[in-house]
């Protein structure tokens, strides 16, 4: 790949990002050969979603580790990983947030095919997928929740979604927390295509 010089804009999203001085991808060349005002835009929702009202600075991270993990995004999640640990964050729950990722998107595969498949015999065969860790999450049973619902958002399970969204109210959540982690997730899945 040629290098490219990068805008002033860009820059300082690579340096927000804390990536390497010679970072670059396809996609940010692309969009610096064409001009695009777009990366001013991602910059901004990006540095935006750290600051909400109903999540703190750890979910955030947290959060962020395993939408990235869902991503496969390596950049991102080392990003996310250093940000929870300056967070206060535990190897234990950034692993917690890693399996969390891990297992929804075995749930999100299975429950959109019965979702989607629409034949009830579906419904009746055990999934047989093993989920302990859903028993005594790390960050707590509302955050667990938090992140599937974020992660199952991202992978398009309607099924799982709603089921996720309704524990939450359930235990407690108020709709601006779970909107806030949905458009985390939305902003960190938008990042994922050009930083990778």
């Amino acid at each position: 790949m040629e290098t490219m010089t990068y805008s002033e804009s860009t820059q300082e999203f690579l340096t927000l990002l804390n990536t390497p001085a010679d970072f670059q991808t396809e996609a940010l060349d692309l969009l610096e050969a064409g001009k695009s005002r777009y990366l001013a835009d991602l910059k901004i929702n990006f540095k935006n979603s750290f600051e909400s009202e109903h999540l703190t600075k750890k979910e955030v991270s947290l959060l962020g580790v395993a939408l990235a993990s869902n991503n496969n995004n390596t950049p991102l999640l080392k990003f996310f990983e250093g940000n929870a640990k300056q967070e206060g964050a535990s190897a234990e729950e950034i692993a917690e947030a890693i399996a969390c990722a891990s297992l929804l998107s075995a749930n999100n595969v299975l429950y959109r095919f019965r979702h989607f498949a629409k034949k009830e015999k579906y419904n009746e065969i055990p999934a047989r997928i093993k989920m302990n860790i859903m028993g005594r999450p790390v960050n707590g049973k509302e955050f667990f929740e938090l992140i599937s619902l974020a992660v199952s958002a991202v992978n398009g399970c309607e099924r799982c979604v709603s089921s996720h969204e309704a524990s939450l109210i359930e235990l407690g959540s108020r709709e601006e927390r779970v909107f806030e982690a949905v458009r985390l997730a939305a902003v960190i899945t938008s990042a994922s295509k050009i930083i990778y």
